[in-house]
């Protein structure tokens, strides 16, 4: 893989991971009833700053996809998966049992594989 498709790849995983945990941070705001909560999550920054990474997201991506066939690109982009639950359990707390771990060490070893072969 050359250095610029893992550039982009590095960026889509940052990009990804942000998205995520912005949206997360937007989501868990709480308030007396609905309307009110719907409020706050629309005019919170964390909601803007997870679609504003989306949006870059999706640039990235494409330049990704340009640079890689599809199948490598859809298996190192699986990477995304790994790094945001373990900064879900890093931000929030979010609970990580022995199943999702062992999914998360099939995951690493899968892209290790097949980014390997590139």
């Amino acid at each position: 893989m050359s250095n610029l498709a893992i550039f982009f790849w590095l960026l889509n995983i940052v990009l990804d991971t942000t998205g995520h945990l912005a949206f997360k941070a937007a989501a868990v705001i709480e308030h007396e009833s609905e309307w009110q909560r719907w409020k706050a999550l629309l005019s919170s920054p964390p909601l803007w700053l997870g679609a504003g990474c989306f949006c870059l997201e999706f640039v990235v991506w494409l330049a990704l996809l340009s640079l890689v066939p599809l199948s490598l690109g859809m298996l190192l982009g699986s990477i995304n998966i790994v790094v945001v639950m373990v900064a879900g359990k890093w931000l929030f707390g979010e609970r990580l049992d022995r199943m999702r771990v062992a999914g998360m060490w099939l995951i690493t070893l899968g892209v290790a594989l097949s980014g390997g072969g590139a």
